[in-house]
């Protein structure tokens, strides 16, 4: 065979090579992606059910409140009492008395009630007594839900008026929006309500939930494209493994530095060499005087032409390669240079770090903690290490172990993500930790779920009782400010206040917020410029 023949059949055997590792990725990518999207459907659907039970069932309680008042006719206080149980029941839209007739005599809106028919008919099991009825009101025809149960005294009746949107909010496994559509069915299967996109490919994920007590139906339909976008990075990788085999199988040595520059571990390796990855600082306020109390510092890739990475694209991979702990003690060194000079006179300043459950299997942290902070401008008191509750530790009695160990230096421990796992009560009882941060899901639901709303107040009970400090995380309005120093919140963190910002930004912000800690002359000197600054007099550390 000639030499050109053997270039040839090289080519075409290292093409097929690289083929045959390409296809596979490919069926595994198509498999992986069809378990994601059929268990991302399934809890979207989980969750519309739930939420339906959950709300229509705070309806069916207010109008067994309601009856217990003796209410069942339109005068003036039975009214009073339907506008306090609108106030109690947000899902609720309307209160009503309906005739023996079932036509509604008045409501707590204080309107004309409308043109109003019955579509459909259900039942709420164990409630012989309590109907749920699909509506068409007004000249519109909206469709709404209507629980109705007759009143204790008379033939009249008393109803609640329930939108379908407020029970149609597919939420995914990781807390977000799912981009489906969704639709709610009676036990006769009349439609009770539906969202998303009209039309949708043929090629969908389908999954679907009850609602036994409501005889409701949910269906949910998420496109296969939706959930393919979401992977392209993955295929890109199939792409290039394929592609670094066919250079293997080739033997072009010359190309070994391309492949080197190719390969996401090298890249994280010579980004750590040149410093690429830089802290950024989420401030933490204390909302009963938007004080500033400290900072969560995230890691972010900074590349050499200002591209900002987020650490979504590099965390997971730094993990399973092992570089996660050099990174970390990276960023620590780059915070104690960074903020050293600007906490030195504010020791109430606190910085917390995001460790993996791997920092927690050996003592190794507690000696970089060490090394790093003692003897710096940053005590160790002022150090957080927060560990997330999303990701499972290996062996609690070991993570306790380094947990005390951090702790006999002087340094906080944190659990993040409270709420957001399915260890966190074990976590706050067995670990011994200063600090819980609640989940933003909690934060988001505020004022509209009451479980949520139960669940926090259960954690601040049990963090006054076990003498812990709470953050709430994600707060993005003020309206969640007002709840949660409602509740005795103190700390919260969110873009509410600011973003994560580079640490320019944040000692800026310290200058601005905290100018009187910064001034370093003599006592008296001292005294006197804090006078003339702050006439109320120092504030407390």
């Amino acid at each position: 065979m000639s030499s050109r023949a053997y270039k040839l059949a090289a080519v075409a055997i290292g093409v097929l090579m690289a083929a045959t590792p390409l296809a596979v990725f490919k069926l595994w990518l198509d498999d992986y992606v069809r378990r994601e999207g059929a268990f991302e459907v399934q809890t979207a659907a989980n969750h519309v059910a739930g939420l339906a039970e959950q709300r229509l069932g705070l309806a069916v309680d207010e109008l067994d409140k309601v009856a217990g008042r003796g209410v069942a006719s339109c005068r003036g206080d039975h009214l009073e009492v339907l506008r306090n149980a609108n106030f109690s029941a947000s899902p609720v839209k309307e209160f009503s008395i309906l005739g023996p007739d079932g036509r509604t005599l008045c409501s707590d809106l204080g309107i004309a009630p409308g043109e109003r028919a019955v579509v459909a008919l259900g039942e709420i099991a164990g409630r012989g007594d309590v109907a749920i009825e699909l509506m068409q009101v007004g000249a519109r025809q909206e469709r709404f839900l209507r629980i109705r149960r007759p009143a204790i005294t008379g033939a009249n009746a008393l109803a609640a008026l329930l939108p379908p949107d407020l029970l149609l909010t597919p939420i995914s496994a990781v807390g977000a929006p799912v981009l489906s559509q969704t639709q709610m069915r009676l036990a006769g299967g009349a439609i009770v309500g539906e969202s998303g996109p009209a039309a949708l490919p043929t090629e969908s994920f389908v999954a679907s939930a009850r609602s036994d007590r409501f005889g409701l139906s949910v269906m949910v339909l998420l496109p296969r494209s939706v959930k393919f976008r979401q992977h392209r990075d993955l295929e890109s990788i199939g792409y290039m493994i394929a592609g670094a085999i066919a250079l293997l199988l080739f033997g072009a040595a010359a190309l070994r530095p391309r492949r080197d520059h190719d390969n996401p571990v090298v890249e994280i390796e010579n980004a750590l060499r040149a410093g690429e990855f830089v802290p950024y600082y989420q401030p933490v306020i204390d909302i009963t005087n938007a004080r500033i109390r400290g900072a969560e510092v995230l890691m972010r890739w900074r590349k050499p032409d200002g591209t900002i990475i987020p650490p979504s694209r590099f965390i997971p991979l730094a993990e399973s390669s092992g570089l996660i702990a050099e990174m970390m003690r990276h960023l620590m060194r780059a915070v104690r240079d960074e903020m050293g000079n600007a906490v030195i006179h504010r020791p109430f300043l606190r910085f917390g770090f995001n460790l993996s459950a791997c920092h927690f299997r050996d003592d190794s942290i507690v000696a970089d903690v060490r090394e790093i902070f003692e003897g710096s401008m940053i005590r160790l008191s002022q150090v957080v290490l927060e560990l997330t509750e999303r990701h499972p530790l290996d062996n609690l009695t070991s993570a306790r172990r380094v947990i005390a160990a951090l702790q006999g230096l002087g340094v906080k421990v944190a659990i993040d993500d409270v709420g957001a796992g399915h260890s966190g009560l074990s976590y706050i009882l067995k670990l011994g930790v200063d600090i819980i941060k609640i989940d933003k899901i909690f934060i988001d639901a505020l004022g509209h779920e009451s479980s949520s709303t139960t669940i926090i107040e259960t954690l601040m009970d049990l963090a006054r009782n076990l003498r812990m400090d709470v953050i709430a995380e994600g707060v993005e309005n003020f309206e969640q400010v007002v709840a949660l120093r409602e509740r005795g919140i103190r700390a919260a963190q969110g873009y509410v206040f600011a973003p994560p910002l580079p640490g320019s930004a944040f000692l800026q912000l310290i200058e601005a917020t905290d100018p009187v800690a910064a001034v370093q002359e003599p006592l008296p000197a001292v005294a006197h410029r804090r006078a003339l600054v702050n006439p109320l007099g120092p504030r407390a550390a």
